[in-house]
C-alpha cells in the first residue's frame, strides 16, 4: 500500500450509483495533475485527501492512483488552505476572499479562524456580517468532519454527515452511538441498511430488539412505497425475517411488544383473504391505519349528509313536491349557455352532480372529461354556489385553471399547508365553499386524502374526476379505484371518444392499449404519433439525445425545453438516471459562449454545485423528489435551476415563477428532470413527449405504465424501441394488487 496527501483541483468524472470517481488532484513532486480513481463519491474540489492505494498504467488514460482506502484532512500548506476555503466548503468565502485571507495570514490562516475569528475584518472587503458567517459554518463544518469520520471508520458514505449535523448537532456522534437506528426513523435519504452498518459496526446484537423493531419498521415503510397501506402478519414476517438474517420467532416476539405498545396497530374487525384464499391478518403503521380508517368515515359522513347549498334544497324541494325523484336541472339550457353540445352519459353526470354530495367522474382521454366538468360548473355558478377546485399538482392545478377560467390550487396550497404546524385547513378550520372539485384523483394517497376530507364541513360537496387506467398513486393506497369499486358513490364512466378527439393518434393509440390491442404505428406524415425502430440500448439513449438536441426541434420549431422524455425505469442505459446525464451534457454543458463588448464570443465555465456525483448548473432542468412543506414544493415538481453561488454553495430553482433556494446539503432533493420515470410524470401534460420502450425494461412493462406514458404527450409522442417490447407491456395487466382495506371499509355498514 501506497500513501498519498493531495488537493483535489477538479472531478473529472463520478458515477453516482456506484461511487466510482475520477479526480485531477495535486500531489507534492508532481507537476502535473495525478489522477486519483476509486470510490471517492464524497470528496469535494478544494479537499485535502490522505488516500492508501496503489499505483497503475491505464493502457487508455495511463498513469493513475487507485484509491482503496482515504480520508480528508485539512490542508498543511498554503496553497492547500487557500484551495480549500475558496471550494465554497465554508459559507462567505470564495475563491475571491479565500485568496485574501490567505495572503494576509499565510500558514497561520487556520489558527486565525480557529482560535481569533474577528481578525478577518482586517481583511478587505469583509465585514461583520461576513465575519459571523464564516465563523458559524467553520464550527459547522468542523463537527460535519467529525460525523464524516466517523461514518467513514464505519465504511458508511460520508455524504449523509450534512443532514446528521443538521438532524442532531453536536450530539450527532453520541445519538448514533446509542441507536444508529434512529437516523432510519428521523432523517429522509438515510436507510434502514445504512443505519445497520453503523450499528454493526459498533457491536449491536443481531437479534437486539432495537435492531429487529427498526427493521420490521424497515418492512412496512418499504411496503408503503410500494403502494400497500398494510401488510399480512405473514408477508411481514417472511421479509422482515429474510431483510435481518433473524428467526420468525424472534421477529414475531418483536412484532407482538410493538403492538402492545400500538407502534403497529392490527386490524381485528374486517377480514381479507390473500390471492390464494387463505386469510390474510393486515398490520399497519399507524399513520396508515387511522388514515385510512379517517378516509373511510369521512366519506361515508359526508355522503349521507345533506348540502346546504341553495341547488340542492331547490331540487328537494321540487322532487318532494312533484314527487319526481329524477327532477334535476334542465341540461338543455346549460347546453344553451355553455355553448357545448352533451352527450347522454354527460347530461346525466351533469343531473347527478345537481343532487350528488359525493360523486366520481372517470374517462380516458378524449371522452370529455374537461367539457363535463365545465357543464357542471356552469350548473352549480346559474344558482351561485361558491366553488373551490384543486388538483394533487401544481400542472394539473395550472391546466384546470385553464380549462375552467376559475383559480384552480393544488392540494396542498388549498389546504394551507405551513410547516411545522401542517394543514391549517382541518376540521377546526374547514374549507370555506359549497363544492370542491378535484381532478387526476387517480394521483391521491390514502395520507393526503384523510388530510383532504378533514377540511371538507359537512355540507360541502365533493367530486372527483380522473382516470382510473392510470398509474394508481405514488403513496399508499389506491383511493379512487376503491371508491369505485365499493359501489358506495354514484360513479360516471365516459367511454365516447369525440370526433375531434379521433383524429389524435395519441388518444386512439391510448385507447386501443387500454383495449388490449396494438396500437397504430404506421407512422405518417400528419400524425402526432411516431414509432421508431431501435433494438439496441446504446444507440436508443443516443437517438433519443439526438431528438431532443436537433430533430424535434428543428421540424417543430419548440424549444427542447417544451420536450419531455419519459422512461420506464430510473436505472440502465435508457433509464432516466443515464439519460439524464447524457442529456445534461447535450443541452447544457459545463461551458457557455457569452458576449463580451470588444471581445465577442467567450467561452466561460457554468456555476456548477456537485452531489453525489451529480453536478448542478445553471438553466439545468430539475425536478423536486421530495415534499418540502418549508419551501413549499412537492414531490414531482419541475423547475429550472435559475443561477448558482459556488460561493455560499447555494443555488436556486425556478418553479413557474417562485424562485427557491436550496443549500448543497439539500441537493439530493432534486433529480434532473431532461429524463423522468413515467410515474413522476402522472398528472403532467408536456406538448412533446419521447418514451423509450425496450425488453430491458421487461419487469416494469405493464399496460398501465405505457398507457400514462402515452396520455402525458399533448401534441406529439416518440416511442423508440422494440414492437416485442411495446406488445409485451400491452399484453401483461399483471399489476400487482395493492393492500388496501378502503374498499371493504366503505361497503361495511
Amino acid at each position: 500500500m501506497v500513501r498519498i496527501r493531495c488537493v483535489v483541483e477538479r472531478i473529472t468524472y463520478q458515477n453516482p450509483e456506484n461511487g466510482y470517481s475520477v479526480l485531477k488532484c495535486r500531489v507534492k513532486d508532481y507537476s502535473d495533475l495525478v489522477p486519483v480513481v476509486g470510490n471517492l463519491l464524497d470528496a469535494n474540489v478544494g479537499s485535502v485527501l490522505l488516500a492508501e492505494g496503489s499505483w497503475k498504467v491505464d493502457a487508455k488514460y495511463g498513469r493513475q492512483f487507485v484509491a482503496e482506502n482515504w480520508e480528508e484532512t485539512l490542508p498543511a500548506t498554503v496553497y492547500g488552505m487557500e484551495k480549500y476555503l475558496g471550494s465554497g466548503l465554508i459559507k462567505g468565502v470564495g475563491p475571491k476572499f479565500a485568496k485574501r485571507i490567505v495572503q494576509k495570514y499565510g500558514a497561520d490562516t487556520f489558527t486565525v479562524i480557529e482560535e481569533h475569528v474577528d481578525r478577518l475584518i482586517e481583511v478587505e472587503g469583509i465585514g461583520r456580517k461576513r465575519v459571523q458567517m464564516i465563523a458559524q459554518s467553520w464550527e459547522r463544518q468542523k463537527e460535519v468532519k467529525n460525523i464524516m469520520l466517523f461514518l467513514q471508520e464505519h465504511q458508511v458514505s460520508a455524504s449523509f454527515a450534512a443532514k446528521i449535523y443538521k438532524q442532531y448537532g453536536n450530539e450527532s456522534i453520541a445519538v448514533m452511538k446509542e441507536n444508529p437506528y434512529r437516523l432510519a426513523d428521523d432523517i429522509w435519504g438515510i436507510g434502514f441498511k445504512t443505519a445497520d452498518q453503523i450499528a454493526g459496526k459498533l457491536g449491536f446484537e443481531k437479534e437486539s430488539y432495537v435492531r429487529l423493531r427498526s427493521g420490521l419498521m424497515y418492512t412496512l415503510s418499504e411496503l408503503s412505497n410500494e403502494g400497500h397501506v398494510y401488510a399480512g402478519i405473514q408477508q411481514l414476517v417472511d421479509k422482515a425475517s429474510e431483510l435481518l438474517e433473524a428467526s420468525p420467532e424472534t421477529v414475531i416476539m418483536t412484532m407482538d411488544e410493538m403492538l402492545k405498545k400500538e407502534e403497529l396497530i392490527r386490524e381485528r374487525r374486517i377480514t381479507k383473504t390473500d390471492e390464494d384464499g387463505n386469510p390474510v391478518t393486515p398490520v399497519y403503521l399507524p399513520p396508515f391505519y387511522y388514515a385510512e380508517v379517517g378516509v373511510a368515515g369521512k366519506l361515508k359522513r359526508l355522503a349521507a349528509a345533506p348540502a346546504g347549498d341553495r341547488l340542492y334544497r331547490k331540487l328537494m324541494e321540487a322532487r318532494e313536491s312533484t314527487g319526481n325523484q329524477k327532477l334535476s336541472v334542465d341540461v338543455e339550457a346549460i347546453q344553451e349557455k355553455t355553448g357545448m353540445a352533451y352527450d347522454e352519459i354527460q347530461a346525466d353526470a351533469i343531473r347527478q352532480a345537481a343532487t350528488a354530495k359525493v360523486m366520481v367522474l372517470t374517462g380516458g382521454p378524449g371522452t370529455g372529461k374537461t367539457t363535463t366538468t365545465h357543464g357542471i360548473i356552469s350548473a352549480y355558478r346559474a344558482y351561485g354556489l361558491k366553488i373551490l377546485l384543486a388538483a394533487p399538482t401544481g400542472r394539473a392545478a395550472k391546466r384546470m385553471t385553464e380549462a375552467t377560467g376559475l383559480e384552480a390550487k393544488t392540494i396542498h396550497r388549498l389546504l394551507e399547508c405551513k410547516p411545522p404546524e401542517g394543514y391549517q385547513k382541518n376540521e377546526e378550520n374547514p374549507l370555506e365553499g359549497d363544492v370542491l372539485i378535484v381532478d387526476e384523483c387517480s394521483m391521491i394517497d390514502i395520507i393526503l386524502m384523510n388530510a383532504l376530507l378533514k377540511a371538507i364541513p359537512p355540507a360541502m360537496r365533493l367530486i372527483l374526476v380522473g382516470d382510473i387506467d392510470q398509474l394508481p398513486s405514488v403513496g399508499a393506497g389506491n383511493v379512487l379505484r376503491d371508491m369505485i369499486d365499493s359501489g358506495s358513490f354514484p360513479v360516471i364512466r365516459l367511454t365516447r371518444i369525440f370526433r375531434q378527439a379521433q383524429t389524435s393518434r395519441i388518444i386512439m393509440n391510448a385507447h386501443r392499449i387500454n383495449e388490449g390491442k396494438m396500437p397504430d404505428i404506421s407512422n405518417g406524415k400528419d400524425t402526432d404519433f411516431f414509432f421508431m425502430e431501435n433494438e439496441d440500448a446504446e444507440s436508443t439513449a443516443s437517438r433519443i439525445v439526438e431528438l431532443v438536441r436537433t430533430k424535434l426541434p428543428g421540424y417543430y420549431h419548440v424549444d427542447p425545453t417544451q420536450i419531455q422524455v419519459l422512461t420506464p425505469m430510473q436505472r440502465g442505459v435508457v433509464g432516466a438516471t443515464n439519460l439524464n446525464l447524457a442529456l445534461q451534457e447535450a443541452l447544457n454543458p459545463t461551458e457557455q459562449q457569452i458576449f463580451m463588448r470588444g471581445r465577442g464570443a467567450v467561452t466561460v465555465p457554468k456555476q456548477t454545485l456537485r452531489r453525489s456525483g451529480f453536478a448542478f448548473r445553471t438553466d439545468d432542468k430539475v425536478m423536486q423528489v421530495k415534499n418540502n412543506y418549508d419551501k413549499e414544493v412537492f414531490n414531482g415538481d419541475i423547475g429550472i435551476i435559475a443561477s448558482v453561488n459556488e460561493e455560499d454553495r447555494t443555488l436556486k430553482v425556478d418553479f413557474e415563477g417562485r424562485l427557491i433556494e436550496y443549500d448543497v446539503t439539500e441537493l439530493d432533493e432534486l433529480v434532473h428532470a431532461y429524463a423522468t420515470t413515467i410515474h413522476k410524470a402522472q398528472g403532467s401534460e408536456y406538448p412533446i413527449v419521447v418514451m423509450p420502450i425496450l425488453m430491458n425494461h421487461y419487469v416494469m412493462l405493464q399496460r398501465n405504465l405505457i398507457y400514462t406514458g402515452i396520455t402525458r404527450a399533448k401534441k406529439i409522442l416518440v416511442m423508440v424501441g422494440t414492437r416485442k417490447a411495446l406488445s409485451y407491456a400491452v399484453r401483461n395487466v399483471t399489476v400487482t394488487r395493492r393492500n388496501t382495506l378502503l374498499k371493504e371499509r366503505l361497503a361495511d355498514t
